[in-house]
């Protein structure tokens, strides 16, 4: 019997194989017969990607569009929505150009569409890879059904220092758990066939090492070694693309010299030679032109190099359109690079569907009965919930009970529109529920609640107009700040509790948002200080997309509950968690640093030659600081719970492997206290000799699971020899016998460890 499923299986995978086959050079005769009838000038035409200006994320708006879709010279179109919009643009392309060629239509789909799920940073936090992929699903077919077939998401940057503002966009500073969420994301928006009309092209970004700028100061240099580079921040991006990720955007940045819109090694050597990808690589916007200030010469010259080093599709500026036809005449670039560029565009408009049906992404019907779903808003809701990371909670501050006046105090209280977070360009920001009235909604009659704006988000009111751009607006009131924080400590006076809505506005991180100073503002500081000297319970509700500096607040403040930016729900969802429904389980994907000056600060570092001694704070002559600990204020996985779980009873099954072998871990997982709960279990491992410097941990698995109160589970994970792997010197992707340690625990600095070998 087992050999008939083994015969079955191989047979199964060679039919497979022979239909791609068949498949492709299908494609291949369709792409072949139409390029042999396209123009020079048709073909570049194929390589610009315009804005239509619904939605743009820069500053540069494409013109005249509507002529240039008539002369073939657009390729495709990002930021414009709708089936009416989308099916005339369409109707232009396909009955008006010369060769009837459609468009492709993109958009930031980054974390929902119209139903907006948390920030991808809050979704990294939820640790549940079957939801996130759900959240990709529904973002999908809610894009999909107002038109659209291609998202410039997931991004997948690495990003280890809290002052770059676009860490909120992606899964934190750890290899392995992102690499996972790439890989659930490309599933969830690309479905089992992106032919099918619910699916979008995922755009994997920002290739490469975007989320390593210097300074965390956004679009600036990075430079690091093949070493680190390999093993820490490139397998994000190679396991969205093993997932079938069929496109992949550019960074702005340059890599060791070369801006990666430039870079032959990059976008040739590595990406296609190496990795094998056959699928459409687009810059990011303007990024083409932006060669110019990197001081790479003028528009004809950085869009040859942006050509040959392996870009196939110009973002917005028109580089290509304007300048390919004239270095082809001089002999700048080949006809062979402007064929290979017009083929991968041509061969993702095949492989959507698109030479079939041009218009089946134009259903004024699914655009009717398939956005905003209750379906889609249950799980976003639920998605919310999962994300909160509670970080403190004295003597059982939370959960609180379902009873009596509660004040909701802050800036952060009463504006929905920053309720769905930074990069949520399609959030209907009017028909957001602000927190305050989400929790209203969910808590109904049972609780009263009184509110007040209390300060201002911060003193600075030209800060503030910088935090709160793109409609995320914050009332401002310019009265003297003590006599607002007095009217709401009136406010809160008959409450029984307060709940601080403070933090970060949505704006205040993502793009163009780094930031020095990552304490909460002083104006919100000084109105939670007011608040805590009334003697009632307070409850700090972060909002944040990025890791706060919370050494104070976390000694004051009781409880502290961060929520991110959690989407369209969050106002219901905070009620959920705040008031029991909801057990939080989220843990964070990123380290939170006691200061600023800590950063870059994450779990996965490595021991130098004058290691501080365990449970030492100081030690002249060793790796530390004269003013903190070298401990965050809060660890990589990090979270708490309403109940609480204890470890015990590690075991191996074997003391020792070979290659060949795998490795079987056990722990119990005890729920002691009164509330049922889901913790994520986390396993680290550490290579402790080698033949060169390794992390102190490396998570290796976890597993996300949930155990009713009183109750206990055994988990067992099982690793090989797989993930003892790394890239040595000469980048061999190799394992080195020797000894392992292993952790397994509720977060990477509380753990129980083991040891185990590898042999040949």
């Amino acid at each position: 019997m087992k050999l008939l499923k083994n015969i079955l299986c191989i047979a199964a995978v060679i039919s497979s194989n022979l239909g791609h086959a068949q498949e492709n050079q299908k494609m291949n005769q369709f792409i072949n017969d139409l390029m042999s009838k396209m123009t020079v000038e048709e073909k570049i035409g194929q390589l610009n990607l315009v804005t239509a200006g619904e939605a743009t994320t820069g500053s540069v708006v494409s013109t005249d569009v509507e002529s240039k879709i008539k002369a073939g010279n657009i390729g495709g179109i990002f930021s414009m929505t709708t089936p009416s919009k989308i099916r005339k643009a369409q109707e232009l392309a396909v009955n008006n150009s010369r060769l009837k060629i459609p468009i492709i239509f993109g958009m930031d789909v980054i974390h929902g569409y119209k139903t907006i799920f948390p920030i991808p940073l809050g979704l990294a936090a939820t640790w549940d890879m079957p939801l996130i992929q759900k959240t990709a699903r529904v973002a999908a077919i809610e894009a999909s059904a107002d038109g659209l077939n291609w998202t410039f998401s997931p991004m997948v940057d690495i990003s280890r220092d809290a002052r770059w503002g676009r860490i909120s966009e992606g899964s934190g500073e750890d290899t392995y758990l992102s690499s996972r969420i790439a890989r659930e994301m490309v599933i969830g928006y690309q479905g089992d066939d992106l032919s099918k009309n619910n699916t979008l092209m995922a755009c994997v970004k920002h290739f490469a090492l975007y989320g390593a700028s210097e300074a965390g100061r956004d679009y600036h240099t990075t430079d690091m070694s093949l070493h680190r580079m390999y093993n820490e921040y490139l397998p994000p991006y190679k396991a969205a693309l093993d997932a079938g990720a069929m496109s992949i955007m550019t960074s702005f940045n340059d890599i060791n010299g070369i801006p990666a819109t430039a870079n032959h090694w990059l976008l040739t050597d590595l990406l296609r030679d190496d990795w094998k990808f056959n699928g459409l690589v687009v810059t990011d916007y303007t990024a083409v032109n932006e060669l110019i200030d990197h001081g790479l010469g003028d528009l004809q010259k950085v869009s040859e190099l942006s050509l040959k080093a392996g870009v196939d599709m110009d973002m917005v500026g028109e580089g290509f359109l304007t300048t390919l036809k004239k270095s082809l005449d001089e002999g700048k670039v080949t006809l062979e690079e402007i064929d290979r560029a017009c083929r991968y565009v041509l061969e993702a408009k095949y492989r959507l569907g698109l030479f079939d049906d041009p218009f089946k992404y134009c259903s004024d019907e699914r655009a009717k009965n398939e956005i905003l779903t209750p379906e889609h808003l249950k799980l976003a809701r639920e998605a919310a919930g999962k994300s909160f990371v509670l970080l403190k909670n004295d003597n059982q501050t939370l959960p609180l009970k379902k009873q009596g006046t509660v004040a909701v105090i802050g800036p952060l209280a009463n504006t929905g529109a920053n309720m769905p977070g930074t990069w949520s360009v399609s959030a209907d920001l009017a028909n957001t529920m602000s927190l305050v009235d989400g929790m209203k909604s969910a808590l109904g009659n049972k609780v009263k609640i009184v509110t007040h704006l209390g300060s201002n988000l911060t003193d600075d009111a030209a800060l503030q107009e910088r935090s709160t751009m793109f409609g995320r607006t914050i009332p401002r009131d310019d009265r003297d700040p003590q006599q607002i924080i007095d009217e709401a400590i009136n406010t809160a006076k008959d409450a029984d509790v307060i709940i601080a809505a403070l933090g970060e506005s949505s704006e205040m991180s993502g793009e163009s948002s780094s930031r020095t100073d990552l304490n909460i503002p002083e104006s919100q500081k000084r109105l939670l200080q007011a608040l805590l000297k009334t003697g009632k319970p307070v409850v700090l509700v972060l909002f944040a997309g990025r890791p706060l500096t919370l050494t104070w607040e976390n000694e004051n403040v009781p409880a502290i509950l961060n929520v991110w930016f959690g989407g369209t729900e969050t106002g219901k969802a905070v009620a959920d968690v705040l008031f029991g429904d909801v057990n939080p389980s989220g843990k964070l994907p990123a380290t939170f640093p006691q200061n600023v000056g800590q950063l870059p600060i994450y779990y996965s570092q490595k021991n130098t030659g004058r290691p501080l001694a365990k449970d030492a704070w100081f030690q002249k002559f060793r790796s530390n600081y004269l003013d903190v600990s070298n401990e965050p204020l809060y660890p990589f996985g990090y979270g708490l719970s309403y109940t609480n779980f204890t470890y015990s009873n590690l075991k191996l099954d074997k003391n020792s492997i070979t290659k060949a072998d795998s490795l079987k871990i056990s722990v119990a997982v005890k729920n002691n206290g009164n509330y049922d709960g889901e913790e994520v279990v986390q396993l680290y491992l550490q290579d402790l000799v080698g033949s060169q410097t390794r992390p102190i941990k490396e998570l290796k698995g976890f597993q996300k699971v949930f155990i009713e109160k009183g109750k206990s589970k055994d988990i067992v994970f099982t690793i090989s020899e797989e993930d003892l792997k790394f890239y040595n010197q000469q980048l061999e992707f190799i394992s080195e016998p020797g000894k392992f340690k292993v952790f397994i625990g509720t977060n990477s600095r509380d753990v129980q460890e083991a040891e185990f070998d590898l042999i040949d």
